[in-house]
């Protein structure tokens, strides 16, 4: 497997940012009650993330060290303005439900991380795709929990009815299905994440540690 194709496959498994790193939890445990808010958040971290450590590798030769920090600050600080204003611009109500969590995407870990770890150290090819693989790791995490979450907790799917509403019950007997309420608090998040870790570590030994 070549260098370039690693960059993008790793994330998506065994060294996925959320479930190996344990970095962007805060949004997988708030936004992901509905999988349209999962998705639309996965493609804004994709965004910001990918277009940023290429901005952020392009600049790495000229950035003194002692503001490096702040530089990283400002590029992502102003791609997350671009990616709010799209979302009021285009889906008012979704931005609304997403709420401050577009504007956290500025302290995400894994943001911030991969400007220092990848993008001042490598060249622009490189750098994006590094951003493009550890932001599509972390989308199928959110998107795994939010169609878990919103299937079981609402019996719907990007608002689509899936599994029918509650119907009278009969002596023991329920028809229908009970939307379980409990999917849609946070703390379940944390739960199904946890079970996908459990997962990955099952079908691979040499993430478990000793």
């Amino acid at each position: 497997m070549g260098k370039d194709t690693k960059l993008i496959l790793d994330p998506l498994a065994d060294n996925n940012p959320i479930t190996i790193q344990v970095l962007g939890i805060c949004s997988a445990l708030a936004i992901t009650a509905e999988l349209e808010a999962s998705i639309v958040m996965s493609i804004s971290v994709l965004f910001v993330l990918g277009v940023g450590n290429v901005v952020i590798s392009l600049m790495r030769n000229i950035i003194p060290s002692k503001i490096r920090i702040i530089v990283q600050l400002i590029v992502v600080a102003t791609l997350v303005i671009i990616v709010d204003l799209v979302l009021k611009a285009f889906a008012y109500e979704l931005s609304k439900t997403l709420s401050v969590f577009v504007g956290l995407i500025i302290t995400n870990c894994i943001i911030m991380g991969r400007f220092e770890a990848f993008a001042l150290g490598n060249g622009p090819w490189r750098s994006f795709l590094d951003g493009i693989g550890n932001s599509l790791g972390y989308a199928v995490i959110l998107i795994i929990v939010g169609f878990f979450r919103e299937l079981l907790g609402s019996g719907t799917l990007l608002g689509i009815k899936i599994l029918g509403d509650p119907v009278a019950k009969t002596g023991l007997y329920a028809f229908g299905y009970e939307n379980n309420g409990f999917m849609l608090l946070s703390p379940m998040a944390l739960i199904v994440v946890g079970i996908i870790i459990w997962v990955q570590r099952t079908r691979n030994k040499a993430l478990i540690e000793d």
